[in-house]
């Protein structure tokens, strides 16, 4: 018998109905201001995901596991981030109203804001937890109040004061990084503090988003903004693992740039990170 071909992300094809984690993949980059093409991530990211097991030895644990549905990709106006942050906002509002937990594969770092607009109005506590190269925290950039390199800030005009805990930040303006000291908690450069950041979280509903460009460009070089410096995989995969405990009510990988790399490792990098995040935040 023939079936119709339907390309998920490796381990992801449980129902929605018995899925706790719905997966979904936003294809914008509209904003990008260095090299354009996270929008081909998500689709990427499905086909060379059957590169890797869905068992991981990190956490003897397998994906076949997880109840995790693949949504595929939502049609977004690509010309229009007032727009396209609506249409994310909706459909992740949609997740959350089946009562599962939205799992976004980026796309550039903007669209968090539209999953964000979303989880505030059902969690108005709202804590985030961002890894990144990039601070994100311009109040806008060549005069776009919309942009990922403003997403944070954007973020932070919904949660307020206290509530953004940012990681591995080594970019960044002056202006924004002396405007980050008053209103958001930023450690430059490492992971350093993230063990005490997880304890004062503990309880509280939690949103994850990671920029991949946080891993040193050696590592993971297809990304549109890369930064000299960054973490190591392994450095990364330790750091993720600390936030287990943590209640994460949704989260994102962003800023796969496929076709800047074309050895495609920086996609198989993706790919086995979230598998790991989806064991990590079962």
């Amino acid at each position: 018998m023939l079936n119709r071909n339907v390309e998920t992300f490796i381990g992801c094809d449980n129902s929605y109905d018995e899925a706790e984690f719905v997966l979904f993949g936003v294809s914008f980059d509209s904003t990008a201001s260095f090299r354009p093409g996270a929008r081909f991530a998500p689709k990427a990211m499905r086909a060379e995901s059957f590169g890797i097991e869905t068992y991981s030895p990190y956490r003897d644990m397998d994906l076949e596991d997880i109840k995790i549905f693949d949504a595929g990709d939502p049609e977004l106006c690509i010309g229009d981030a007032n727009i396209a942050l609506s249409q994310i906002e909706g459909f992740t509002a949609e997740i959350l109203q089946g009562q599962k937990r939205p799992v976004m594969i980026g796309g550039e770092h903007l669209v968090t804001l539209g999953a964000v607009r979303s989880l505030v109005k059902k969690y108005p506590d709202l804590h985030i937890v961002h890894f990144d190269a990039h601070a994100d925290l311009r109040d806008d950039y060549l005069g776009a109040k919309l942009s990922h390199a403003t997403v944070m800030r954007r973020a932070w005009d919904l949660t307020g004061d206290g509530r953004i805990y940012q990681f591995g930040v080594r970019s960044g303006d002056r202006s924004e990084l002396a405007w980050s000291g008053g209103h958001v908690h930023t450690q430059k450069f490492n992971f350093d503090g993230l063990d005490e950041t997880v304890k004062k979280l503990k309880g509280k509903p939690v949103y994850f988003t990671l920029d991949l460009d946080v891993l040193d460009p050696s590592i993971f070089p297809g990304t549109g903004t890369p930064e000299a410096g960054g973490v190591s995989f392994n450095e990364l995969l330790a750091a993720l693992n600390l936030l287990s405990p943590l209640s994460i009510v949704g989260f994102d990988m962003v800023e796969l740039c496929p076709a800047c790399d074309r050895s495609g490792t920086s996609t198989a990098v993706a790919c086995k990170l979230l598998r790991e995040l989806l064991m990590i935040f079962k």
